[in-house]
Order: structure tokens, then sequence, then C-alpha cells
């Protein structure tokens, strides 16, 4: 197993609604590393979902816990099925995102949420996430949605090409 190719805009996979996960099995465990390791690969990756990497399934990895934002976190998630339950107050931050490489821009997005998913085995569980996590996280359920964080982005003047190093 190794990190794969992210898939970037403008390729149509990426605009599909993903497929709800049903079978938990040793392949999905295996796409959930594959994930994982696609996105270390990645520059600043702390999210990415299935869809990134040509998978049709609602399957999203997020780990927070090595970012440069301190921010209070879970750690790594992988999450099948994710759905807010609810969301309250709005901040507007910037985003980037591996399939919208070079680009940055600011996004309104809920400051504290509450997500319903089944993990990698199958079991049911409840976060609330606040900050910069809860951003990641809504983030990445966009990607199974076929949305990229440039269809919220505020305005046109809000969306700039990422200055490299």
């Amino acid at each position: 197993m190794s990190a794969q190719t992210i898939l970037t805009n403008p390729d149509a996979r990426l605009r599909i609604v993903s497929d709800v996960v049903s079978v938990f099995d040793e392949p999905l465990m295996l796409q959930f590393l594959v994930l994982q390791q696609s996105m270390q690969a990645g520059p600043g990756g702390v999210g990415i979902a299935a869809p990134q990497l040509g998978d049709n399934r609602r399957m999203i990895v997020v780990d927070c816990s090595q970012s440069l934002r301190p921010c209070k976190n879970h750690g790594l998630l992988f999450m099948t099925n994710p759905r807010i339950e609810s969301a309250s107050g709005e901040r507007l931050g910037r985003e980037g995102c591996l399939s919208v490489p070079d680009w940055v821009g600011m996004v309104p997005r809920a400051a504290e949420i509450s997500v319903c998913f089944e993990d990698e085995a199958g079991h049911s569980q409840q976060i609330s996430a606040v900050g910069f996590e809860a951003r990641v996280i809504q983030h990445e359920i966009d990607h199974l949605d076929g949305i990229l964080f440039i269809d919220r982005v505020v305005s046109s003047k809000g969306l700039v090409r990422r200055m490299h190093a």
C-alpha cells in the first residue's frame, strides 16, 4: 500500500455525489490506510475524502493533530457516511485543498458541529468538533457531495494563488 495520486480540479470525478458505505471489511480498512498515506504525502494535508482518489464512497480521513494551527481535536479519524447533525456559529477562514493545488480562499463555515458517522469497523460514533477541526470535517464532507471549497469562496476576490517559498 502506498500513497496514490490525488485528482485535481477540473476532473469531473470530483463533482460526483458519493455512495453510502454499507460493507465494513478489510478492503475498506485498506482503503482508509491508502487515504491516510495519500493525505500525509500532500503538502499540509489534514483531511482527504475518497473521491479525491477516484473512489466514489462516503469515506473521509481527518487528522488535525499535526497541524501548524493548534486546536482541540480528536486526532486521526476514519469516518464513513459522516453527516452533520447540528451546526452553530459562523466563521470566515482561509482554506486550501489537495485537489485545488496552489489556490486558497476565504470560506464561511460553522464554528461548531456535531457529526455522526460510522468508524472503519461500522460502529456508530458521534463527536463534537470546533474551530479548525470543524472546518476540516465540513470541507471533507463537501467532497462527498461533489462540492469543492472554490464553490463556497465568499467572492471572486477571495480566491488567490498560494505563494510558495
